[in-house]
């Protein structure tokens, strides 16, 4: 098959600073002998694209045909600028002369941006195309729930118009998260073909690779000490009041240590209420390639997220994947449909606003020996290598759109 995968954040690896989810499946699904064209954009804040002075600019990398397209910047992700953005990315695609651009079998539209739908119809209709309409965030749901927007708001209104448009419209839908069908049921009174395509990984960079060689954490690592690591932001939205409060509820326990990673908003405030904690260390952002090292001195890794509606229809989440690639048990304070880390028996989800359940169940893994620990661990990195390839996961989704393009 001829195959379109548009998206207007989905930069190939050597400008990625996040794994490309997009790219690599369209990488695999070459390798599987068919034909893959990306169209994407320069605007990205999770990628350095270089800068040019055409509007239009291709290249292939492995095996992939690349169309990125310069668009409008911005420099916060919740602001006006990024929402002008997209709809630069789309006016620009329709722009865009497709002569020397082979027809296409079947269009991926991956959101964000979700008003790609439209130009996806349009390719539908002009090639007859197979259209497959891909959620990876629920927009507008995410807006009202997690954005504090009304669902009375004019942009709200709008998407929502845009997100029942591209459910009746595609011939197939395909969400990361494992319940996208109850609620795309409910926006539309009746159930479409869907299929669940999640977040995996990138084999290449871990197979054979022995993470303690090099370690720079290596220093870190505190004899008889369990070390309970958090690796990401500090916003928000991020929701680690609950952890910050258990912490204190723990005290100064001699045998735990807790290292915070990351960057925020709010890491100066939680950097004040634990200064007489001398249990607790925080470490700057570091570079995505280097998270595999922190989380490899950890014994127990933290994952929060604050409640949501958003989460009734699952997770699929790259740090989730990162912990279980790590081997290392997980608590979660998540209340959501569950996932992945049940599904492997690799840790615990914890009450989202009850420090008294996260401390209990912190203290478990804490009480175990350390050869339990990494067997837990170790069923999280035995199914995720199961499950969650790459390779695995073009060929299901190619499996996906040959079941229901007939």
């Amino acid at each position: 098959m001829n195959i379109w995968l548009v998206s207007k954040y989905a930069s190939p690896p050597k400008y990625a600073k996040v794994p490309p989810r997009l790219f690599l499946l369209g990488r695999e699904m070459v390798k599987k002998g068919h034909k893959v064209s990306l169209i994407t954009s320069d605007s990205n804040q999770f990628a350095n694209i270089p800068h040019s002075k055409n509007t239009y600019n291709d290249e292939i990398e492995d095996g992939v045909s690349i169309k990125w397209i310069k668009t409008k910047k911005y420099k916060k992700s919740a602001s006006k600028e990024r929402v002008l953005s997209w709809f630069d990315f789309e006016i620009k695609m329709f722009r865009m002369k497709l002569k020397n651009m082979d027809k296409p079998d079947v269009v991926i539209i991956s959101s964000l941006s979700i008003f790609s739908i439209i130009y996806g119809y349009y390719l539908k209709k002009k090639y007859k195309s197979f259209l497959v309409f891909e959620i990876r965030d629920i927009w507008p749901l995410t807006m009202t729930e997690e954005g504090g927007f009304s669902k009375w708001h004019p942009l709200v209104l709008f998407i929502g118009m845009i997100e029942k448009f591209g459910y009746r419209k595609a011939d197939l839908i395909v969400g990361t998260m494992p319940k996208l069908d109850s609620h795309i049921e409910t926006i539309l009174g009746y159930s479409k073909p869907f299929f669940c395509s999640p977040l995996g990984f990138d084999i290449e960079k871990y197979a054979d690779e022995n993470l303690l060689e090099d370690n720079p954490f290596l220093k870190y690592k505190i004899k008889e000490k369990t070390i309970i690591g958090y690796a990401g932001s500090m916003g928000v939205t991020n929701a680690l009041d609950t952890y910050i409060n258990t912490i204190k509820l723990m005290g100064n326990k001699k045998n735990i240590f807790f290292i915070i990673l990351g960057s925020g908003a709010l890491k100066e405030s939680f950097e004040e209420q634990l200064k007489t904690y001398d249990n607790v260390f925080f470490l700057p952002r570091i570079k995505q390639s280097q998270i595999k090292y922190f989380l490899e001195i950890c014994d127990v890794l933290y994952l929060s997220t604050q409640d949501s509606k958003v989460w009734d229809y699952g997770q699929s989440m790259n740090k989730v994947v990162e912990y279980m690639l790590a081997s290392k048990p997980i608590v979660a304070t998540y209340t959501g449909f569950p996932s992945m880390i049940n599904e492997a028996n690799c840790g615990m989800f914890a009450k989202t606003n009850s420090p008294e359940d996260l401390k209990e169940i912190l203290l478990k893994y804490v009480n175990m020996t350390n050869k339990e620990r990494v067997e837990i661990g170790k069923k999280g990195k035995d199914w995720i290598f199961k499950n969650r390839t790459y390779n695995k996961l073009a060929e299901e989704y190619l499996n996906a759109i040959n079941k229901f393009n007939r």
